[in-house]
């Protein structure tokens, strides 16, 4: 699994012209499925991201987890994070997991995100979807299980 999470101070999702996700302070998690990632992996991304400390305390320091800053998340699945660019100028995508693997383990993911108490929304897999990401700092951490 590989996740760009992106600390923001809103976000949203849109489909046609339906909202289907918004968030205040928190995290978008832009999500990549490879077809060995299992729900092991989930669990061990969501409890990683989940204990981030990139939010500032009262000090301005990086110290604080989304957990503490009781924020919000929103998880967008993007078979393009696995994409292979090591040869030529078209990417590969041999590596993404296929969509009936792919879908439920996201849905499990963001399910381990909510267990650990995260108000987590999600876009829709497979749709066309504008993602607003106002990015906070900017702060983007990229994780690779």
């Amino acid at each position: 699994m590989r996740a760009v999470i992106q600390r923001v101070t809103k976000g949203q999702v849109t489909i046609d012209t339906r909202v289907t996700a918004s968030i205040g302070s928190g995290f978008v998690i832009l999500l990549g499925v490879e077809k060995t990632d299992d729900q092991v992996k989930a669990d061990m991304l969501a409890r990683k991201i989940s204990n981030l400390r990139v939010f500032s305390d009262p000090e301005g320091k990086m110290n604080l987890s989304i957990l503490d800053i009781q924020g919000k998340a929103i998880v967008v699945s993007q078979f393009t994070l696995m994409a292979d660019t090591r040869k030529g100028n078209r990417p590969s995508f041999i590596a993404a997991a296929l969509p009936e693997v792919a879908s439920p383990l996201v849905d499990y993911f963001i399910g381990s995100l909510q267990k650990l108490g995260i108000e987590t929304q999600s876009g829709e897999f497979g749709a066309d979807m504008l993602v607003e990401i106002h990015n906070d700092g900017p702060v983007t951490i990229l994780l690779d299980f």
